[in-house]
């Protein structure tokens, strides 16, 4: 191998890796959500988003922290917490592209019942994340569109947006378009 070769392979061992960080780091900026919101640490769920990022959910919009972190202090949200609440997400697909990614995934809303005797699934949701590298290398949120899997045709839709084409893009595959915007 000459060091032409060696370069070229090290060149291109780097970019994959870096491919790899950025994937498990946008995994990591995900999964964060679930603590985050399940013990009311607004902060922590505000920093998921971009300052003027946008929370989408089909119960309605909420654009920039303080809307973000007002959620988590209302009312509704405390009572879950007060009663015991989990929001799981699994780790998705994530696709990224230079410094911006989209990751699709789905999430349960999991509550204790009144007595504490067993849990129950209050909503599934099909979930968008459009996110952003930003300039201190961080990636966060700068929409997250959320639609509960009911059988309305949204949330079918929202997942497919996050299905790849043969090449890996979104641009060719199930995923090519947008889900509606507000």
């Amino acid at each position: 191998m000459t060091d032409t070769d060696t370069a070229t392979v090290i060149r291109d061992l780097s970019a994959r890796l870096a491919v790899l960080e950025d994937r498990q780091a946008i995994v990591d900026l995900m999964t964060s959500y679930g603590p985050a919101i399940d013990s009311g640490c607004e902060e922590a769920v505000a920093r998921v988003w971009t300052e003027d990022g946008v929370y989408d959910v089909d119960t309605g919009i909420m654009r920039g922290h303080a809307e973000i972190t007002a959620m988590v202090r209302g009312q509704n949200h405390q009572g879950f917490i007060t009663n015991g609440c989990a929001h799981v997400l699994e780790p998705g697909n994530v696709i990224v592209d230079g410094d911006t990614a989209v990751a699709t995934c789905k999430s349960l809303l999991i509550l204790a019942r009144p007595d504490k005797s067993v849990f129950t699934v209050l909503r599934a949701t099909a979930n968008r994340w459009e996110l952003v590298k930003t300039a201190d290398g961080e990636w966060k949120c700068t929409r997250r569109t959320s639609r509960v899997l009911d059988g309305r045709d949204e949330a079918p839709r929202v997942l497919a947006e996050g299905v790849p084409g043969p090449d890996g893009t979104l641009e060719h595959g199930a995923g090519a378009g947008t889900v509606g915007r507000a």
